[in-house]
């Protein structure tokens, strides 16, 4: 079997808004096509004019060649092998950042190719089962406004998502600063009362994360704010400072009452040493998109389950990367959470409305996938509506 083209597609919404922090109203998904007549589909979380570029560029000397067109002629049934081809083909380009997110669209809709060729979910062809099921959590995000507001519509997402079955739900509760767009304008402790109204309407047995969004611009201030956290049963803090004060983390990490989690924009395995080892994160956070595929993901998975640590994946796109994250799941014993959104809990048209797919939570819990590969299909009409206006 070979690659024969590759179709790139910029993807958003008709209400897209710069003013806030959700990435699911753009999207950049590829179709891998072969001379089999079987194609696959892939996603990646970065701005999707960037991944498109990444992945049209020509090439234009021996160690900065084009994906695409490295791509064409190759056998995706052997994605491990690509990827690797695809890494050192595109170094002085890539290596890390957004060319990283656009390989990992093509190494998701590879596997999906070798599921469907293998008439078999990609979760056998991925490792050994894992688990019988998959735990989601509902990932909750407020409407900005007044604090009364904010705090108010995240006590009724909360509610709501218990009401629908879930066990488990991250609370996005975030400070506007020097570091961070968006959020409320408010001292730190109000952030404290957020957090304890929120597990107050969901009582002491439902699983309570809570993502800050990267708030705190030191480790000394976070602490001071999580401390007051120590009897509320956070299950983790998410990304309490910027990403690159790795020193930070391993502080919060050795002083906090509950766990740190990160990693959502880590590209590759070699961010991820960097987080585990040095910022000693507790719960690393793939985004299979984003760290270079489920290739990649797995030896992220496999690091940390040699380290010790649990994985829980990011994904704020579609069906198309909750999938792939699905897949990742059922192979890993150390991953106790996938981050799921169904159409009751969002906004996102793209997330509604863009695929058909086979996950659908039943008694809190998601059966397995059995449809040959992702287990997913693109809406009729969807790729031209959604089709930003460049195109």
């Amino acid at each position: 079997m070979r690659i024969t083209d590759i179709e790139c597609h910029v993807l958003q919404v008709p209400d897209l808004r710069t003013d806030v922090t959700s990435s699911a109203q753009d999207d950049f998904v590829v179709i891998v096509h072969t001379d089999e007549g079987i194609s696959g589909i892939g996603e990646t979380d970065v701005n999707p004019w960037i991944a498109r570029a990444c992945v049209e560029a020509p090439s234009t000397h021996t160690m900065g060649l084009g994906l695409k067109e490295m791509l064409l002629g190759e056998n995706p049934l052997e994605p491990a092998r690509v990827w690797e081809k695809l890494y050192t083909g595109s170094a002085m380009n890539g290596r890390r950042g957004a060319v990283i997110c656009a390989m990992g669209a093509l190494d998701i809709a590879l596997w999906d190719i070798c599921g469907k060729a293998a008439g078999e979910p990609c979760w056998k062809l991925l490792g050994t089962q894992a688990k019988e099921f998959i735990v989601p959590y509902a990932s909750l995000q407020p409407t900005e406004g007044s604090f009364d507001e904010y705090k108010q519509s995240l006590v009724e997402w909360a509610r709501r998502a218990q009401e629908i079955g879930f066990a488990a739900g991250k609370m996005e509760v975030t400070l506007s600063g020097p570091y961070r767009h968006g959020g409320l304008h408010a001292p730190d402790d109000k952030i404290t009362e957020i957090v304890a109204a929120c597990r107050d309407a969901v009582g002491p047995d439902f699983v309570m994360m809570v993502d800050v969004q990267y708030t705190w611009d030191d480790a000394d201030r976070a602490l001071r704010t999580l401390r007051a956290w120590r009897d509320l049963n956070v299950y983790f803090i998410e990304t309490p400072l910027q990403i690159d004060d790795l020193e930070g983390y391993a502080k919060i990490h050795d002083q906090a009452p509950m766990p740190v989690a990160a990693g959502e924009w880590q590209t590759t395995r070699f961010e991820f040493v960097e987080l585990m080892d040095r910022g000693k994160v507790d719960v690393a956070q793939p985004d299979v998109g984003r760290v270079g595929g489920l290739t990649e993901a797995l030896r992220v998975c496999h690091m940390a389950g040699q380290r010790g640590r649990r994985i829980v994946p990011h994904c704020w796109k579609t069906g198309i990367g909750i999938a792939a994250a699905a897949h990742l799941a059922i192979v890993t014993d150390h991953c106790p959470y996938i981050e799921f959104m169904p159409a009751e809990l969002c906004d996102s048209l793209l997330r509604k409305e863009l695929v058909y797919d086979e996950l659908r939570m039943q008694n809190g819990v998601i059966p397995l996938p059995q449809k040959p590969g992702l287990g997913i299909d693109l809406a009729p009409g969807a790729l031209e509506r959604f089709a930003a206006g460049d195109q």
